[in-house]
């Protein structure tokens, strides 16, 4: 699933991905500068404005599926920093994608059951991911 969030909520997840211009102190995750809007688009506050100029400057130049590529596939979430509900590019990001591609964004709640437990579904997944002593040598090999 891909998702959007805050860093808040969010951004302590190893599936985060900041997508703004600027990240929280102590940062270490991974970042996708091609989606943040200039300082100057953030500046604006009408939103039909900022649409219209951050798909102008940013997404109309990006092929979205190879976004989603660079993302990780399927399994990523996209954060910036305004709270769920406000008006924010990370939910113009998801519309774009929708649009261009038929994904379903969304925006994450950690406490839907759904949500819950896809991210349950990576942890498990990746407990159980072989490594190098896991893999037998076979016979041949």
């Amino acid at each position: 699933m891909i998702f959007t969030s805050n860093f808040r909520t969010a951004g302590h997840l190893p599936q985060a991905v900041a997508i703004s211009a600027g990240v929280p102190r102590g940062w270490t995750g991974r970042r996708y500068t091609a989606l943040a809007p200039s300082r100057r688009l953030v500046k604006i506050m009408d939103e039909r404005v900022f649409t219209r100029l951050y798909r102008a400057e940013v997404l109309d130049k990006l092929d979205p599926m190879q976004v989603i590529r660079d993302l990780g596939g399927d399994n990523f979430i996209m954060c910036c920093w305004e709270p769920p509900g406000e008006f924010c590019h990370r939910r113009v990001v998801a519309a774009w994608l929708r649009k261009h591609t038929g994904v379903r964004v969304e925006e994450f709640m950690p406490d839907f059951k759904r949500h819950a437990a896809w991210l349950r579904g990576l942890q498990e997944r990746k407990r159980y991911e072989p490594t190098d002593e896991t893999i037998p040598d076979w016979p041949g090999a």
